[in-house]
């Protein structure tokens, strides 16, 4: 009986090969007749079916770079040593390397952190201090412990099993979580971690019909004891001057609920919030919603001219101190999104290295920094980044690309598409059953511990107890020739080039 079947087996082999011979061949011959026949691809009609083979390599070529042929420090926007050392430590793996650095110093731009002949032992580190904002001029003003925080995300752009791993990963980690624009969902909540509500151009969670913001559903917002802080995103680094785009394959039931917009239908914010077209009315805004929210509230940019801050820190010392937002995210002109036009993600705004020091210069000088705290976001993952920020004066650094690094993003480039293939950035059901949200939550809390303890080590090495108390004159910035120069005599030639912005 088994002889038989074994038989009948051998036999059909042949018949199958045959068949699906016959199938290619057929196949070949109609892509062969609509090849030549069609008129819109040039490629195609003059080579036919072989032709496809060039759309297939290239759509194929990214994933083969990444894999192959890109060495450790080549790709973009974020290179695999960078990937690896984030994979490392959400793993909590250790992170040492042998052999010598891979990172060339002598590029311009580099960061050399100035090492201390006498750095401080573990002994004698305290713990990084916490940082209150808005005390003295908010209701409920929110003292904040981790210097590390997760940047703004939405439920929409990100998707369920995603949302769930971040804010059980924030509570862990005791940082916060922004919502994003996509207002605040049971996903957020769900984690039990401290959130700042971002309103976008579209208001999505607190607005009414017209796009205009609805007070009442703001003090609900409020009432959230999770809900600590609210940011006006005035832009974001990928694509200052356009609003958010979230595609309508990713809009289903739920989102248009807590979004109040239509299901399916592409959902494409404002340019900027219809009420603030000045300095004067961006300062109205923000002390409307603080006074409605009772919390404190600040705004998120990306910086393309100086002369746009010098004008609101010039209203602010008119009004007086308290019409101030209580914190200021400066984003970079190298922000990442879900999606964006290219013709902003490559060439409108400025990269955060360039940004952020001069913005803190200016906020010292108009004896404004105790007043506003500064956050700074934008394609800042490893802790060199992070060091840098707070070596420039920056109170706290938030990461969104980080994070989905963390919960295991591997650069597909698929955000905008419904098609991630880890479940991060789509709502489709098959692909998110990867995401387990419990297991990604530890490795969010990881990421944050071992961020942490790295940006510490730097600090010691550099001679100071504590993360807080580095300052521009513990890193060094390379120049067009390769050598370096401190960053504060950096600054001061900045300070003293006169006419410079103006």
């Amino acid at each position: 009986m088994v002889s038989t079947s074994s038989e009948l087996i051998f036999n059909l082999i042949p018949r199958l090969f045959v068949w699906m011979l016959l199938i290619l061949i057929v196949i070949i011959i109609v892509t062969f007749i609509f090849d030549i026949s069609q008129s819109k691809n040039a490629i195609l009609r003059n080579y036919p079916v072989v032709g496809h083979f060039r759309y297939l390599f290239s759509n194929l070529g990214e994933f083969f770079r990444q894999y192959f042929f890109a060495m450790d420090r080549e790709e973009m926007p974020f290179n695999r040593a960078e990937r690896e050392w984030v994979n490392r430590a959400s793993k909590d793996k250790d992170n040492t390397i042998a052999f010598g650095s891979t990172k060339n110093l002598n590029t311009p731009g580099s960061i050399i952190f100035i090492n201390s002949f006498f750095p401080s032992l573990d002994s004698d580190a305290v713990q990084t201090k916490s940082i209150s904002i808005g005390e003295g001029y908010s209701k409920n003003p929110y003292t904040a412990n981790s210097i590390f925080n997760i940047s703004g995300m939405s439920y929409g752009s990100i998707s369920k099993p995603a949302v769930l791993a971040l804010s059980g990963g924030a509570k862990k980690a005791d940082c916060w979580m922004n919502t994003g624009e996509g207002g605040l969902s049971s996903y957020h909540l769900k984690g039990g971690a401290d959130l700042v509500f971002q309103i976008g151009t579209a208001k999505y969670g607190v607005r009414n019909d017209d796009g205009s913001l609805n007070d009442q559903k703001l003090a609900d917002i409020a009432k959230h004891d999770q809900v600590k802080m609210f940011e006006i995103k005035i832009s974001q680094g990928a694509k200052p001057g356009k609003g958010g785009i979230l595609p309508g394959i990713k809009i289903n039931t739920e989102i248009s609920k807590i979004r109040g917009i239509p299901k399916g239908v592409d959902s494409i914010s404002p340019n900027r919030h219809i009420e603030v077209s000045s300095s004067s009315e961006l300062l109205d805004m923000i002390n409307h919603v603080r006074n409605i929210s009772e919390k404190p509230v600040g705004f998120k940019t990306v910086i393309g001219h100086i002369r746009f801050l010098e004008d609101l820190l010039d209203e602010i010392n008119k009004r007086g101190h308290e019409s101030a937002p209580d914190f200021i995210t400066i984003d970079g002109g190298d922000g990442g999104t879900g999606a964006a036009p290219m013709e902003l993600l490559d060439n409108v705004g400025l990269p955060l290295r360039e940004s952020l020091p001069r913005v803190l210069s200016t906020i010292i000088q108009y004896g404004l920094k105790d007043r506003i705290k500064v956050i700074a976001s934008g394609k800042m993952i490893t802790p060199s980044d992070v060091a840098w920020a707070i070596c420039t004066g920056a109170d706290f650094v938030t990461s969104a690309r980080g994070f989905m690094f963390a919960i295991g993003c591997v650069q597909s480039l698929k955000c905008n598409k419904n098609t991630c293939p880890t479940g991060i950035t789509t709502h489709n059901k098959r692909l998110q059953k990867g995401l387990n949200p419990k297991n990604k939550s530890v490795k969010v809390a990881n990421y944050v511990k071992n961020m942490t303890k790295a940006i510490e080590v730097i600090a010691h090495s550099c001679g100071v107890k504590e993360v807080r108390l580095l300052n521009r004159t513990h890193v060094r910035i390379v120049q067009t020739d390769g050598k370096s120069i401190p960053m504060d005599e950096l600054s001061s030639r900045y300070h003293n080039i006169k006419g410079e912005d103006k």
